[in-house]
C-alpha cells in the first residue's frame, strides 16, 4: 500500500511541474484563450500576419507573438498593435484583454456593432479608424477613466455623440471621430473643461450651432458637417433652426433682398472707381513734382534703421505668392518708427510698425553677403515659399551698401524662452501635449523646407531660438536660408552644430547638407524633453553627452524628463518614443539620420497613437535610399 501512495504522490508532482511549465506565468491562461479565439474567429488573414500566435512549451511566452506586449510583472497582454493587415472579422473576442492600456486595429476589416467598451478600465489609447465598424457610438465609453486619446474615425457608426458622457473624460486630448454617419448637436456644457488638443468630426451628419469652447479647432474640423453653423465655419447660426435648417422667408422679401443687394454693388462699385481715379491723378502729380525737383530724398527711421541717400531705382521687392515679385518703393519702410530687437552674427534685427496703418513687420539689416545679382536670385527663391509653419519673407531691398529682409512679425516668442525663461516660481509648467505638437510643428516645416524643388535649400543654423509662435500658437521655423547668402557662412552655437560639421575645422557651406538640420533638430528636441539649455551646467559641455550619460548602461528616463512632465507621467511611452526620435536624428554619420519627413512622420505617430507606428527595417531602408543625395 505504500508503493502505490508514494506512485501516487510523485505522479500528482510531476504532473503538476510539467503543467506549471507548460503554462508558465510568462503567459496568462486567459489572455491566451482570448488572443487565440480572436485569431480563429477571422474571417480573413491574407498575409498570415498572425502566424506567430501559437503555444510553444519550450519557451511559453509573448515576446515572439506579432503585435503583443505584455507586462512584466502581471504577464498580462497591456498593448496589441495590429495596424494595415487587411484583417476582416469582429473584435469583440478582444474585449476579454481586460489589462489592454494600447489597442490599435487601424486599416483593417472589422466589423462589430454594438460595441461594448466597459470591459477595458485600464484603457489609454484606443485606435480604430478606418474599418467597418457600425451601429451607435460604442457603450461605456464613460468607464474609461484613463482614456488619453480615441480615434473612431473613417467608419460607419451612427446615431448622436454621446457629448455628455464624453465631459465625464478628465484625461482625453484626442477625439477623432470624422468620415462617419455620426448625427445630432455637439452641445455640452461640461466638455469646455476638458483639454482637448486634437478634435475633428467633419464629414458626419452632425447639426445646430458648434460650441464657443469648440471654435478654437480649425475648419477642417467640423467640414463636411452641412448643418453645422457657427465659428470656425463661414455659415452663421442666426438663420438657422436648432436642426440647422434654414428658416422660411416669404418670397417677397427675398426679391427685396436682391434689389437691395443689386443696388450695394453698383454703388460700391461706383466708389472704387472714384478712389482708383483719385490715386491714379495724385501719384501721376507726385511723379512729376519728383522728377522736377531731381532729388531721390532721405528718409530715415525713427530709430536708426534708415540708412543713407537712396535714388529712384532703389526699390524694395515685395512678394505676392499669387502674383510672384511686385516692386514697392522703400520709403514706406524707412519712414516707419523701428525698435532694436537685437544684435546677432548676421546682422541687426527690428521690430517696425508700418506708417499709416497697424502692420508690424520684423526687418533684419545684413551687412555683409554675396554679390547683388547672386543674392536677388536666391532671395526670390525663399520669398517664394509658402507654409504655415515657417517664417515667410515678405519682402526685400538690396542695395550696393546693405540689405533688409522684411518677415512676419510673431509676437509669442521662441521655443527657446518658452523652454528656458521663467523657470522659478509662478511659471506655467509646460505640458507634454504642448511640446509634442510644437515638435510635430517644426518638424514639418523643416520636413517643408528640405523638400522643396532646390535640393541645397537647408537652413544651417537651427536653435531653439529659431523656432517661434505665430497668434495660434503653431511653431514656426524663422532665418530660412540666410546661411547661403553670406561669403563666409558663420557658425552656428557649438551644440547644435552635426559631428561632421565640428570636425571641419575650415567650415565651408558645401559640406552642410540637410542631415546637419537633422542633427540640430535632434538637439532641439532634447531641449523639449530635458527642459534644459544645450550647456547643461552638469558638467557636461554638451546636452547630448549629457542625456547619454543617463540613459547609458541603465536607462534612468525620469532623470532626464522634465519635471514639469511629472504631472504627465502616464505618457511615459510617448516621451521614451520621442527621445528614441531624437537619437535617431543625433546619430553620428549622416547617413543613419532620417529624413524630416519621416521624423515629422514619427512624431505624427506618437501624437496620435501613442507609439511609432514604422518599423527600424523600413526607416533604415529608406535612410540607405536617400544617403547618396545628401552626401
Amino acid at each position: 500500500m505504500i508503493l502505490p501512495s508514494k506512485f501516487f504522490f510523485f505522479f500528482f508532482f510531476f504532473f503538476f511541474f510539467f503543467f506549471s511549465i507548460l503554462f508558465s506565468p510568462s503567459l496568462s491562461n486567459s489572455d491566451i484563450n482570448t488572443l487565440l479565439s480572436f485569431k480563429a474567429s477571422l474571417i480573413s488573414d491574407p498575409h498570415n500576419s498572425l502566424s506567430s500566435w501559437r503555444l510553444n512549451s519550450t519557451h511559453p511566452s509573448f515576446d515572439s507573438w506579432f503585435g503583443v506586449t505584455c507586462n512584466s510583472r502581471t504577464h498580462r497582454v497591456i498593448k496589441l498593435v495590429l495596424d494595415n493587415l487587411n484583417l476582416t472579422g469582429s473584435a469583440q473576442p478582444l474585449s476579454q484583454l481586460t489589462h489592454l492600456r494600447l489597442l490599435s486595429l487601424n486599416y483593417n476589416n472589422f466589423s462589430s456593432s454594438n460595441f461594448n467598451l466597459s470591459s477595458w478600465p485600464n484603457m489609454k489609447h484606443l485606435y480604430l479608424s478606418h474599418n467597418q465598424f457600425n451601429g451607435i457610438f460604442p457603450t461605456g465609453i464613460v468607464d474609461l477613466h484613463r482614456l488619453l486619446r480615441l480615434d473612431l474615425s473613417y467608419n460607419h457608426f451612427t446615431g448622436e455623440i454621446p457629448m455628455t458622457e464624453l465631459s465625464r473624460l478628465p484625461n482625453l486630448l484626442t477625439l477623432r471621430l470624422e468620415a462617419n454617419s455620426f448625427t445630432g448637436t455637439l452641445d455640452s456644457d461640461n466638455l469646455s473643461s476638458l483639454s482637448i488638443l486634437d478634435f475633428n468630426v467633419s464629414d458626419n451628419r452632425l447639426t445646430g450651432q458648434i460650441p464657443t469652447w469648440l471654435s478654437r479647432f480649425p475648419v477642417s474640423s467640423f467640414a463636411g458637417n452641412k448643418n453645422l453653423c457657427g465659428g470656425p465655419l463661414d455659415s452663421a447660426c442666426s438663420n438657422r433652426t436648432v436642426e440647422g435648417k434654414t428658416t422660411v422667408r416669404s418670397r417677397d422679401s427675398s426679391r427685396l433682398g436682391i434689389v437691395v443687394l443689386i443696388i450695394v454693388i453698383f454703388e460700391a462699385m461706383a466708389m472704387v472707381a472714384a478712389i482708383v481715379t483719385v490715386t491714379w491723378y495724385c501719384y501721376k502729380r507726385t511723379r512729376r513734382q519728383r522728377n522736377g525737383s531731381g532729388t531721390g530724398g532721405v528718409h530715415k527711421g525713427k530709430y536708426g534703421i534708415g540708412g543713407g541717400a537712396r535714388s529712384e531705382e532703389n526699390q524694395m521687392v515685395v512678394f505676392d505668392f499669387d502674383q510672384g515679385c511686385n516692386n514697392y518703393k522703400v520709403d514706406d519702410l524707412l519712414k516707419s518708427s523701428a525698435e532694436l530687437l537685437g544684435k546677432g552674427s548676421v546682422g541687426t534685427t527690428y521690430k517696425v510698425k508700418m506708417d499709416g496703418g497697424d502692420a508690424v513687420v520684423v526687418v533684419k539689416r545684413v551687412r555683409e553677403r554675396k554679390k547683388r545679382r547672386e543674392v536677388d536670385e536666391w532671395l526670390c527663391v525663399i520669398g517664394g515659399l509658402k507654409h504655415s509653419n515657417i517664417v515667410s519673407l515678405r519682402a526685400y531691398y538690396n542695395s550696393k551698401d546693405e540689405l533688409l529682409l522684411v518677415y512676419d512679425f510673431l509676437p509669442n516668442g521662441s521655443l527657446h524662452s518658452l523652454l528656458h525663461e521663467n523657470r522659478g516660481p509662478g511659471r506655467t509648467p509646460l505640458d507634454w501635449s504642448t511640446r509634442l505638437k510644437l515638435a510635430s510643428d517644426a518638424a514639418k516645416g523643416l520636413a517643408f523646407l528640405h523638400s522643396y524643388n532646390k535640393p541645397k535649400l537647408f537652413h544651417g543654423n537651427l536653435t531653439s531660438s529659431n523656432i517661434v509662435f505665430d497668434q495660434s500658437g503653431n511653431a514656426c521655423i524663422s532665418d530660412i536660408g540666410l546661411q547661403q547668402l553670406l561669403h563666409t557662412p558663420f557658425f552656428i552655437d557649438n551644440e547644435y552644430k552635426a559631428a561632421e560639421i565640428k570636425l571641419n575645422n575650415n567650415f565651408c557651406q558645401r559640406k552642410f547638407t540637410h542631415k546637419c538640420d537633422v542633427y540640430s533638430f535632434g538637439v532641439v528636441l532634447l531641449e523639449i524633453l530635458t527642459g534644459k539649455i544645450t550647456a547643461t551646467g552638469d558638467g557636461e559641455s554638451s546636452i547630448v553627452k549629457w542625456v547619454r550619460r543617463q540613459m547609458e548602461p541603465e536607462e534612468k528616463p525620469w532623470e532626464v524628463f522634465d519635471f514639469e512632465l511629472l504631472r504627465d507621467r502616464e505618457l511615459e511611452e510617448e516621451m521614451r518614443a520621442l527621445l528614441q526620435v531624437a537619437f535617431m536624428c543625433l546619430a553620428a554619420l549622416p547617413k543613419d539620420r532620417p529624413k524630416m519627413s519621416i521624423i515629422h512622420g514619427m512624431i505624427e505617430d506618437i501624437r496620435t497613437k501613442g507609439y511609432i507606428d514604422a518599423s527600424i527595417n523600413s526607416i533604415m531602408s529608406n535612410l540607405s535610399s536617400d544617403s547618396s543625395a545628401d552626401q
